[in-house]
């Protein structure tokens, strides 16, 4: 890591700088962790979470899913032990397995401000690093656009066979055709429930306005690669339009991901959703039931594991 360039991360507006205690490369994630003094959040206004004064001091509670326990905890305890001296506090975890609140207490307000913060900053790097488990996405699996899927499909088999690394094994299952707005990352019940409340919010203040209560007609048409060689093709994507010519798809998409990523459940990636329908990807070589993802998407990337494909002739025909 560039010593003058270090990772930054942002959670609840607030950008933090990723810094190693040692140099010494380590064996365990858990033992992972971002240097910060006890005093580094005195002076901070406590305005992204709450801390209460109790009879013995200051509590703040904080919600954290129990397959993320083991990293606030740390090989043999040594996390915790280290966030609890120098921050001066207690920190209370459920027993593994158990979904619950973790509970920082301290005689000092500036205390307990900084081990919530410090630990903001550690379950949102190995968020990160969690593969994703659910996506956000418009189903394209309408009868019409499969049969012309499966004429697709059939061509390519028909005509590029030959070319590189293309087999059937690479096709997109026509049942599960679909527009990919976004991955999560939700390790629980809870979360799991508080995407789906989320979206129906999404759909009650925006989408039915936008889609003026009825559903959006949109063209299937034209086939584009992911990366910058069509002779080493990963992802080949169908291209996705209205057929009214309006941007009122690619607005419905920006807002739900804009809505997601304020919410903390969902990675902002880019500026504008890229409409697309996967129809190949050499994660299916493996995995039929494997998603793309991009190189930043949360989780460890499966790009060095793929077998590339020559879809130059594709393209053209």
């Amino acid at each position: 890591m560039d010593v003058l360039r270090p990772t930054l991360i942002r959670i609840g507006g607030r950008v933090y700088r990723k810094n190693l205690i040692q140099e010494q490369a380590h064996q365990h994630e858990e033992e992972e962790d971002f240097c910060a003094g006890p005093d580094d959040c005195a002076d901070e206004p406590c305005d992204a979470f709450v801390v209460e004064e109790t009879e013995k001091g200051f509590q703040c509670r904080v919600e954290v899913p129990s397959p993320l326990y083991k990293y606030i905890i740390g090989k043999k305890g040594e996390t915790k032990k280290r966030l609890e001296t120098e921050t001066r506090t207690c920190i209370s975890i459920p027993k593994p397995g158990v979904e619950g609140e973790i509970v920082i207490t301290g005689q000092h307000r500036s205390g307990v401000v900084s081990a919530r913060t410090r630990i903001d900053v550690l379950l949102d790097s190995f968020r990160k690093k969690q593969p994703f488990t659910h996506f956000l996405s418009i189903a394209l699996n309408q009868p019409t656009i499969q049969e012309k899927f499966l004429q697709f499909k059939e061509e390519v088999l028909e005509k590029c066979s030959k070319d590189h690394g293309v087999s059937s094994s690479l096709f997109q299952n026509p049942a599960k055709l679909h527009l990919t707005l976004g991955t999560l990352v939700l390790l629980n019940e809870q979360e799991i429930q508080k995407a789906c409340d989320l979206l129906q919010r999404c759909k009650e203040d925006f989408v039915d306005q936008i889609a003026g209560g009825k559903p959006l007609t949109v063209e299937v048409a034209g086939v584009e690669y992911m990366n910058d060689d069509p002779a080493m093709t990963d992802v080949l994507y169908a291209k996705v339009h209205m057929k009214d010519g309006s941007d009122r798809l690619q607005v419905i998409a920006d807002k739900l991901v804009e809505r997601f990523v304020a919410s903390g459940l969902m990675l902002k990636e880019w500026d504008r959703v890229k409409l697309h329908a996967t129809v190949m990807n050499t994660l299916f070589r493996k995995d039929p039931s494997a998603e793309e993802r991009n190189s930043t998407v949360t989780g460890k990337s499966s790009f060095k594991e793929r077998e590339s494909f020559n879809g130059r002739n594709i393209l053209k025909v």
